[in-house]
């Protein structure tokens, strides 16, 4: 098979471990820096260049699409599409994830437990949005934010309060999230493809950090997930539309609930942590999954 992986940074853990995987199965694999391509839209000929040439005849993408991106590099994906070229991740799934807000409120909408969480734009709701979601402590994130940029724990309402004053004053989006306690500032990574957990890691944060992002010293281990847990990641995946997606769930008193589904998940921390070979799993799923105008979007919203 001709596979491009779409990546900006050919020589990023991820990127490379996925050529790595497409090559050792026989497959020709490029990657192509979705940033660079440009467009031909036109009935029945659509067309992506990227360097002077044609990007016809890849048989499946593989996209890498960063958040900063993201509204190029959905819409590169969506041509690609529109070629009738697999997508691992479809545009509309990518998009839909992205969006932290909407994705949320998806996965409310089909019974998945999430820590109780807010979003209000008038400064007169502030007392009343803090009381909504439980009162203080309370996790105060920007929409907008990636790794764990844009996310504040305020420990008593007159802080939660000025974090909040000050994100109004900045005209930013956020939300007010409960204060999950009991995860003791770790997490848990489940990297599902198709309708399985292949791997699944446990990350905790550094002393006196709340925030489990290992881009910001936080730590990873294997870790073995409970049948709820393995349910709930699957359920979450398949809810946003997605074949390969990493779904951050807290440990709470009431089960597992969901904090994050990532399109465009890492691999580096993972297949160390857990020594499974996912970038090879996920171009065995491509191989039995992988036909021409196969482009159907699972899930809806």
């Amino acid at each position: 098979m001709k596979i491009a992986v779409l990546s900006t940074n050919r020589d990023l853990y991820s990127t490379r471990r996925l050529v790595e995987a497409g090559e050792e199965r026989g497959h020709a694999i490029r990657v192509i820096n979705h940033k660079r391509c440009y467009m031909n839209i036109v009935s029945n000929e659509s067309d992506i260049h990227y360097n002077g040439e044609s990007l016809k005849g890849f048989d499946a993408i593989i996209p890498r699409i960063g958040a900063s991106v993201t509204f190029y590099g959905t819409a590169v994906v969506r041509q690609f599409e529109t070629m009738g070229v697999y997508s691992v991740n479809e545009s509309v799934a990518i998009s839909r994830s992205r969006d932290k807000l909407r994705s949320l409120q998806l996965l409310a909408r089909k019974g998945i437990d999430l820590p109780v969480t807010g979003f209000a734009n008038a400064p007169g709701d502030t007392d009343d949005l803090l009381a909504v979601v439980g009162g203080a402590p309370v996790v105060i994130k920007l929409l907008e934010g990636t790794q764990g940029v844009g996310v504040v724990l305020a420990e008593t309402k007159k802080a939660a309060a000025s974090v909040i004053e000050a994100f109004r004053g900045l005209k930013a989006n956020f939300m007010v999230q409960e204060f999950v306690k009991e995860a003791d500032g770790a997490d848990i990574r489940c990297l599902v493809i198709g309708d399985k957990v292949v791997a699944a890691m446990k990350r905790q944060g550094k002393e006196g950090e709340f925030r489990s992002n290992l881009h910001r010293g936080g730590t990873a281990s294997l870790v073995k997930i409970s049948p709820a847990e393995r349910r709930t990641a699957v359920q979450s995946a398949k809810v946003m539309g997605l074949n390969v997606a990493g779904v951050d769930l807290l440990q709470s008193s009431r089960g597992p609930v969901v904090l994050e589904v990532n399109s465009s998940p890492g691999l580096e921390g993972i297949e160390k942590a857990t020594k499974r070979d996912v970038a090879g799993t996920i171009i065995e799923f491509i191989e039995k999954n992988a036909r021409h105008g196969r482009t159907k979007t699972r899930g809806k919203g």
